[in-house]
């Protein structure tokens, strides 16, 4: 069977950091370009970042470009999100989604993604 599994989600202060880590079993990531989604209470499920099969090409959402960081370690089958000067709205279910690409590129859109995790919560709070 193919599982994503988020880690790494907790309570932490506004301007705090925290990373957050999506672990493949059962499949290989060689193939799949990542993307991060987040859905808060009460709004819709959007996208956060996205990363190519290589690592080559990655995508941010205006709200999160210069502060979350996203990358991938093949090796360790482990694509990762590094969230710093976190903000009270960033407060959401994170999940990460695998999309099987034969390009080196990664798309925004949640329907492109075939396999999901179930989440991790991020509480950005004082």
């Amino acid at each position: 069977q193919l599982h994503l599994v988020e880690s790494g989600g907790g309570l932490v202060q506004p301007g705090g950091s925290l990373r957050l880590s999506c672990a493949a079993s059962g499949f290989t990531l060689d193939y799949y370009a990542i993307g991060w989604f987040r859905q808060a209470p009460g709004k819709e499920r959007e996208g956060v970042s996205c990363i190519s099969r290589s690592g080559g090409s990655t995508n941010y959402a205006d709200s999160v470009k210069g502060r979350f960081t996203i990358s991938r370690d093949n090796a360790k089958n482990t694509v990762y999100l590094q969230m710093n000067s976190l903000k009270p709205e960033d407060t959401a279910v994170y999940y990460c989604a695998a999309d099987f690409r034969l390009v080196d590129v990664c798309r925004s859109g949640e329907k492109d993604y075939d396999y999901w995790g179930q989440g991790t919560q991020v509480t950005v709070s004082s």
